[in-house]
């Protein structure tokens, strides 16, 4: 969910001065690192997180009207005064949190007791995008008006920072010290850090509104408000495939995702169509749409038309599924083998977000309900649901065993929430 317009966004639209470039080559170690300096890449060991230090809160305080009271959680954040837009753990060791919110903040948390770490202060607009780098040495938080501050975690120093047009989404390189981020100029944009060094990447002259880098690190693809997608060569700036017209969506894309080795895309749209690319053709496998989702009668005077699309998708890691989540509620797995519906899982109210287990059948999705669920994509039955918030979640992040989930929400608050299975 794209939270509004704030006011006083700078609008910075591609006139710095580019540095020089810098240049991505193939992702074997020794390459990378001979064109990338000091880059490191060290293979990422996940350590387990720290499983003890849990202290359960009983806290049914701010609990709106007509909200029930449960707490299913576990640790409670609050120092945020307004929504909370974004999340995400460090990959490392996946034992801290950054969160970024209304309130112009961002803060870097530890997970198992709520404890601040540092603030990620500077910030004049609300923050919507966090996240650490691959070995979580950094932590970057961007806000709306396309201010973007990366962090040394260690040393909780202020490392770079750069000024871009407003602010779409931010993302890291999976393999290096390497930042890119979409803007409502249609630019992406790749950093180097901490050295600044920067490439641009011009799209249509409408908002990059969602974008991925591929996991062989050196392709990404970028969605547009205009209904295209692009897939882009990091190394030579140049666009690989681009879908546009009938290939493309006919209403602006809200997400994108890849399979595990990155020879499969799909993008989600506004147009409640999914569409699976085969990222080295650039064509479109197949077309995801659903019965329900065909043009609905238009509202009488006085009633608004039910709006619906595609909020998030993802691939399934151990078998050939996808999940897809609408903002009607519906949960739709799809069976990449036969390409069919397989299971239809309906919520209460809309989906914000949905996550795939790393080494599991099993998605996790957050709605406007407040409520987290886990869904077993084989059977397409609930396995459980948490809740605890008294607004409506509008990000998560799931740890890599799977015990936890870290959510955001609309009541100011962040949680954690442990979801560690009998079956396990």
């Amino acid at each position: 969910m794209e939270p509004a317009e704030g006011p006083g966004a700078l609008g910075f639209h591609g006139d710095e001065e580019i540095i020089e470039v810098v240049e991505l080559g193939p992702p074997e170690p020794d390459d990378l690192a001979d064109e990338m300096e000091d880059v490191d890449f060290d293979d990422e060991g996940a350590e387990e997180p720290d499983a003890e230090g849990w202290e359960t809160e009983e806290n049914d305080e701010g609990v709106e009207d007509g909200m029930e009271a449960q707490d299913d959680s576990e640790v409670t954040f609050s120092l945020h005064s307004a929504s909370v837009f974004c999340v995400s753990l460090d990959p490392k060791t996946n034992t801290l949190a950054v969160t970024g919110g209304e309130d112009d903040k961002a803060f870097v948390w530890r997970v198992s007791d709520g404890e601040l770490l540092f603030e990620c202060s500077g910030h004049k607009d609300s923050v919507t995008c966090a996240g650490f780098s691959h070995d979580s040495v950094f932590v970057a938080t961007g806000d709306m008006s396309g201010l973007i501050k990366v962090w040394r975690v260690d040393t909780k120093e202020e490392v770079w920072s750069f000024e871009v047009g407003d602010l779409e989404w931010m993302e890291w390189h999976p393999q290096a010290h390497v930042l890119l981020a979409g803007t409502a100029d249609g630019n992406s944009w790749m950093w180097k850090i901490p050295s600044g060094d920067c490439k641009t990447f011009q799209g249509p002259a409408c908002p990059a509104t969602c974008g991925r880098i591929l996991p062989d690190g050196k392709r990404a693809v970028v969605g547009y408000e205009d209904g295209t997608m692009r897939i882009w060569d990091l190394k030579q700036g140049t666009s690989l495939h681009v879908l546009k017209g009938q290939d493309g969506h006919q209403d602006p894309l809200t997400c994108v995702a890849s399979n595990q080795d990155g020879s499969l895309i799909m993008t989600g749209s506004v147009d409640c169509h999914a569409k699976l690319v085969n990222s080295s053709t650039g064509k479109v496998v197949c077309v995801f749409k659903m019965e329900s989702m065909d043009p609905k009668a238009p509202a009488s005077e006085g009633e608004e038309a039910e709006s619906n699309s595609v909020e998030s998708l993802g691939f399934c890691n151990v078998m050939p599924l996808a999940a897809v989540g609408y903002l009607d509620g519906t949960l739709a797995i799809y069976d990449l083998s036969t390409q069919s519906l397989r299971h239809k899982c309906q919520h209460e109210s809309g989906i914000v977000q949905l996550l795939w287990e790393e080494s599991s059948a099993v998605v996790y999705t957050c709605s406007l309900d407040g409520a987290v669920r886990l869904w077993d994509a084989r059977s397409g039955k609930m396995i459980s649901e948490y809740r605890g918030h008294s607004a409506e979640i509008l990000d998560f992040a799931v740890n890599k065993d799977a015990s936890i989930v870290v959510t955001t929400s609309g009541d100011h608050q962040a949680k954690v929430f442990c979801v560690q299975r009998p079956d396990r």
